[in-house]
């Protein structure tokens, strides 16, 4: 599953704006050096972008993607 399709359903389905998504990537490059989508979700939590029921409908829809 890749980055940008877990950021076109942040951004259509949950109305994640483009500038948290920015940030949590942002963060994410300098914790980790290059950020798979896998991390992307915990860290806009991590930082008060996403509610927990957002971050849970996030995991559901994980779960729904091809790997």
């Amino acid at each position: 599953m890749g980055k940008a399709l877990l950021i076109d359903y942040l951004r259509g389905e949950l109305a994640i704006s483009n500038s948290a998504i920015a940030i949590a990537l942002r963060h994410g490059e300098q914790d980790a050096g290059e950020q798979d989508a896998s991390q992307l979700p915990m860290i806009l939590w991590q930082y008060g972008l996403v509610t927990l029921e957002q971050l849970n409908l996030i995991f559901d829809w994980l779960q729904t993607q091809p790997t």
